[in-house]
C-alpha cells in the first residue's frame, strides 16, 4: 500500500513530461485532467486504507498518509479534477502561448500540493507550500498582460514573505526540539505530549508559522495578493488555486495548531485566528458591497470563507469535523464558479459586472449553473456549505465563542446581501430594448464536471457513513475528539 504514496507525487510529473514530449499534439491539453485523476484515484485509495485502520508511510517516513492527509489529498484531486476538466474549453481559448508549458505547470501544482499533505516533516511540507508559489506565480501570468504580470509579481512578493516568516517559524520549532532526546522535524513526533518541547520556543515558532501559512491562505490583513492573483489567472487556475490551494495552506496551520495547543494550550492561536478570521470577514464585506468585476468578486468570497474556515479552526475540536466538511464543499463550489465564470469571460468578453446582464434570458446554459453555484457558496441548503457554516456556529456558541461567531454571523448576513445584489445583477432582467437575440443553451464546455461538483456538495452532507467516520477520524489525527 506504501508505493499509493507516490502516486499523486510521480504521476503529475510523468504526465507534465509526456505534456512536454506532445508539444503540439491535442493530447496535451489533457494532462491536468490526467494529473488531477491520478491525485484523486490515490486519494480514494488512501481515504479506503485509513478507514481500515491502516496508515502507510514511505521515503523513510517523510511521507506518511494518515485520516487527515488521506482526505487532503482526496480534496486536491476532486477540485483538481472539476477545474481542469471543466475549465477545458475557457482554457483552451487562454492558452494561446503555450499549451504544453501551461499544462506542465498545472501538472506540478498538483504534485507540489499533493506533497505538502502527504508530508510528515513539517520542513518538507514547507518546501512544498513554497513549491506551489513558484509553479504558480507563472500560471497567474500567463496572459502575459500588463496586469496578470503585476499580479504575478505581486504575488511572488506577498507570498514568498508568507512563506519566509513560516520557515523562520519552522525552525524554532525544530529548535525547540533540540533540547529533547530526539531533535527532529517530524509532526508525528512533534505531536507527542511527552516529548518535553521548550515552551517559548514554541510560542514563537508556533505564531510564526501561523502568520506564514495565513498569508498563503488568504487571510486579512496579508491577503492583498489574492484578489488580484485570481482576477488574472486562466479560470483553471483560478479554481485551483481558490478552491484548494488556500485550504492546503490551512491545513498546514491546523498541524502547526497541533504541536502548539500541547505545548502551551489553545488559547494563543485561538486568539491569533479568531482576530485573522474576523477581519478576513470584515474585509470581504466592506468590498464585495462596491464589487464591479465578477472574478474578483469570487477571490473576495475565498477570503471570507477561508475566514470562517480560520474562525472554525480557532474554536477547536469541536468545529473540525465541519471545517474539514467545509474544505471539501468550498473547493468544488469555488472551482465550479470559476469554471463558469471563465465561460462567461470567454463569451462576453469583459469581467466587469455591470456589463453583464439578463444571463439567464439570454444564456440560461450558463446562468442556470452560475446560479446553483451561487446559491452553493452562500450557504443555501442543502449544500454543504450550509451545514459546515452552522456546525462552527454552534461548535462557537457551546465552547463560549459566542461573541465571535455574533460577529461572523452579522458580517456573514452583509455578505449574503452584497452576493445576492450583484448576482441578480447579473442573471435577472430583460435585455436592452430593441436588441435581438435567440436564448443560447449552450453550455460552451464540458456540462458533467459541473454536474458533479453540484451534485456531490448537494448531497455529501448527508452521507454518515463513511464521510461522517471519515471526518471524525480527520478530526481525531489531531488530537480533537468530538
Amino acid at each position: 500500500m506504501s508505493f499509493i504514496l507516490w502516486i499523486p507525487l510521480v504521476g503529475p510529473l510523468a504526465f507534465a513530461v509526456l505534456g512536454l514530449l506532445l508539444r503540439g499534439s491535442a493530447l496535451c491539453r489533457f494532462v491536468g485532467v490526467a494529473a488531477s485523476s491520478a491525485v484523486l484515484v490515490s486519494g480514494l485509495l488512501l481515504v479506503s486504507a485509513a478507514l481500515s485502520g491502516y496508515v502507510p508511510d514511505s521515503g523513510g517516513g517523510m511521507l506518511r498518509a494518515d485520516a487527515l492527509s488521506a482526505y487532503m489529498l482526496t480534496v486536491v484531486g476532486a477540485v483538481g479534477l472539476i477545474s481542469t476538466w471543466g475549465g477545458l474549453s475557457s482554457a483552451t481559448s487562454s492558452r494561446t502561448r503555450d499549451a504544453a508549458g501551461y499544462e506542465a505547470l498545472i501538472a506540478l501544482f498538483l504534485a507540489a500540493m499533493s506533497l505538502a499533505v502527504l508530508a510528515d516533516s513539517i520542513g518538507l511540507m514547507w518546501a512544498a507550500v513554497e513549491a506551489t508559489t513558484i509553479a504558480t506565480a507563472f500560471l497567474v501570468g500567463h496572459h502575459r498582460t500588463r496586469r496578470s504580470l503585476e499580479a504575478a509579481w505581486k504575488y511572488v512578493i506577498l507570498g514568498s514573505v508568507g512563506v519566509a516568516i513560516a520557515l523562520l517559524g519552522i525552525v524554532l520549532i525544530y529548535a525547540a526540539s533540540v533540547g529533547t532526546d530526539t531533535p527532529t522535524l517530524s509532526w508525528l513526533l512533534l505531536s507527542q505530549s511527552d516529548l518535553g518541547l521548550d515552551p517559548a520556543l514554541i510560542t514563537a515558532g508556533g505564531a510564526l508559522a501561523v502568520l506564514g501559512f495565513a498569508t498563503k491562505s488568504g487571510l486579512a490583513p496579508m491577503h492583498s495578493w489574492l484578489p488580484d492573483a485570481h482576477s488574472q489567472a486562466p479560470a483553471p487556475v483560478s479554481g485551483l488555486m481558490s478552491g484548494v490551494l488556500l485550504s492546503v495552506a490551512l491545513y498546514a496551520i491546523l498541524r502547526i495548531q497541533s504541536i502548539t495547543d500541547l505545548v502551551i494550550g489553545p488559547e494563543f492561536l485561538r486568539t491569533m485566528l479568531s482576530i485573522g478570521g474576523l477581519l478576513s470577514l470584515l474585509v470581504a464585506a466592506s468590498l464585495l458591497i462596491r464589487q464591479r468585476d465578477y472574478k474578483r468578486m469570487l477571490a473576495y468570497s475565498s477570503i471570507e470563507h477561508m475566514g470562517l474556515m480560520a474562525i472554525g479552526v480557532a474554536i477547536g475540536p469541536a468545529a473540525l469535523p465541519s471545517v474539514l466538511l467545509y474544505i471539501f464543499g468550498h473547493g468544488l463550489i469555488k472551482a465550479t464558479l470559476f469554471v463558469i465564470s471563465g465561460r462567461i469571460l470567454k463569451i462576453e468578453g469583459t469581467p466587469s459586472i455591470s456589463d453583464v446582464r439578463a444571463l439567464l434570458v439570454r444564456r440560461p446554459g450558463l446562468a442556470v449553473p452560475w446560479l446553483i453555484a451561487m446559491a452553493a457558496i452562500v450557504g443555501f441548503p442543502p449544500f454543504s456549505i450550509f451545514f459546515s457554516e452552522v456546525g462552527i456556529i454552534m461548535a462557537g456558541w457551546s465552547v463560549g465563542l459566542g461573541g465571535i461567531v455574533g460577529a461572523a454571523l452579522v458580517l456573514l448576513l452583509v455578505i449574503f446581501a452584497a452576493f445576492t445584489r450583484l448576482t441578480v445583477q447579473m442573471t435577472i432582467g430583460v435585455p436592452s430594448a430593441g436588441t435581438a437575440f435567440t436564448p443560447d443553451y449552450s453550455a460552451h464546455g464540458p456540462r458533467l464536471p459541473i454536474i458533479l461538483a453540484l451534485a456531490t456538495t448537494a448531497t455529501i452532507a448527508f452521507v454518515a457513513e463513511p464521510v461522517g467516520t471519515l471526518l471524525l477520524q480527520a478530526t481525531a489525527v489531531l488530537g480533537g475528539t468530538n
